[in-house]
């Protein structure tokens, strides 16, 4: 194994500042999907109905999903330094299906409100487990397939929506999880909807991992450079194949009415599954940024840091916090809690109103404040981590 030329503390104190921006900005999608009033009437990326303020609001937050999984992945390749391959992974393969089931049973319950699980919901938390079970199978391959593996899914994933536009009949439910969202009934009064289709994420998750390996053979003279121009060439790609509009995505941009609305509709990528143009631009600027950063231990670093060292904690609490407030918002309009557990027909919310909430600034005072409120919890839950490190089943929270 090659020497860590660097301290890896630095590179671990780098990556949870990373995380922790996309936590935070995580969160701001989040409250303006229980909070603001046109979240559940409206689609904030349509370049015919939306508007600046709103459309980067929404857009910035394309950034989280794809930069949590490959951060998870460059983290397993440092975690290489204190496990064996055997033991790393049965780690990810065992914290991946324990994702699995806490996105079911937890996340469908704090995001939906449902006591009766009419839905069962699998979304980022099971893409990312089913990414990390993947990953944990292919770290037995030598590097070049692991990498090759990740270019493959990541560059050609797309390939497969061809085969999908000719298809006639339902898809089974398989397909559903490698590929295309969709609705799937499990019996009589329960449902599975498939949200975050894993094999793109997978994709991501491997290149992460192969990334990892540039922390661990150069140091930050040598693999700054290497990130950066990658990242620029990335975002160049990018470019240059959403212009041509052949492939690369399934929905191709169309001239609007406005310069503006034009941007609109060329920034509109697939996200459920991600597009390989989707991963293209948001993965370019993580590159770039994980290039530039030179100092994750400041006055600004450390309180944004701790948020990506408990991510799940994070993720689940602000999410519990967020619909405890909507719910209680729900209540001070006027609408009675038998109304709220029936919810409304085609929404996988209880205890909402379409049409119902706040404007796109209040939206944002109500995110910093969720932001502010979680920060001493999860100083709290990371503290709690650190002095009690013998637990061993806390690695997996």
């Amino acid at each position: 194994m090659q020497p860590f030329p660097i301290s890896l503390h630095k590179r671990i104190e780098v990556i949870d500042l990373l995380r922790g921006i996309i936590m935070i900005i995580m969160a701001l999608d989040h409250t303006r999907d229980f909070f603001h009033s046109e979240a559940l009437i409206s689609d904030p990326l349509n370049a015919a109905t939306t508007n600046a303020a709103l459309f980067t609001t929404r857009w910035v937050t394309h950034f989280c999903a794809p930069g949590f999984v490959f951060l998870s992945g460059l983290s397993a390749w440092l975690q290489r330094s204190r496990k064996t391959n055997a033991a790393l992974s049965r780690f990810l393969i065992t914290r991946g299906l324990w994702l699995i089931v806490f996105d079911l049973l937890i996340m469908s319950f704090i995001f939906t409100a449902d006591v009766h699980y009419s839905i069962f919901i699998l979304e980022t938390l099971w893409s990312t487990g089913a990414g990390m079970i993947v990953l944990g199978l292919f770290i037995h391959l030598p590097f070049g397939v692991i990498l090759a593996a990740g270019l493959l899914i990541v560059l050609g994933h797309n390939l497969i929506d061809l085969a999908a536009a000719s298809r006639q009949s339902p898809v089974p439910l398989w397909w559903n999880l490698l590929h295309q969202p969709g609705f799937k009934p499990l019996g009589e009064g329960h449902n599975l909807f498939v949200f975050y289709p894993f094999l793109p994420w997978a994709g991501v998750m491997l290149l992460g991992y192969c990334c990892g390996k540039l922390f661990t053979t150069m140091d930050a003279p040598k693999r700054n450079p290497v990130l950066l121009y990658t990242g620029i060439g990335t975002l160049l790609l990018f470019i240059i194949l959403r212009f041509i509009n052949i492939y690369g995505d399934p929905r191709p941009w169309q001239p609007q009415a406005t310069g503006i609305k034009t941007f609109f509709s060329f920034m509109n990528m697939l996200k459920y599954p991600p597009s390989f143009l989707f991963i293209c631009a948001t993965i370019g600027p993580l590159l770039i940024a994980l290039s530039c950063i030179k100092n994750a231990s400041g006055r600004f670093a450390k309180p944004v840091s701790v948020f990506g060292r408990v991510p799940l904690f994070y993720f689940a609490v602000h999410f519990l916090i967020l619909h405890l407030a909507q719910i209680i918002m729900y209540l001070i309009n006027g609408h009675s809690v038998a109304e709220g557990l029936k919810g409304v027909e085609g929404q996988l919310f209880k205890f909402t109103a379409p049409g119902q909430g706040f404007s796109l600034g209040m939206v944002y005072v109500i995110w910093i404040a969720v932001v502010v409120v979680m920060n001493p919890l999860c100083k709290w839950y990371d503290g709690y981590k650190t002095t009690h490190k013998e637990k061993w089943w806390l690695s997996y929270l």
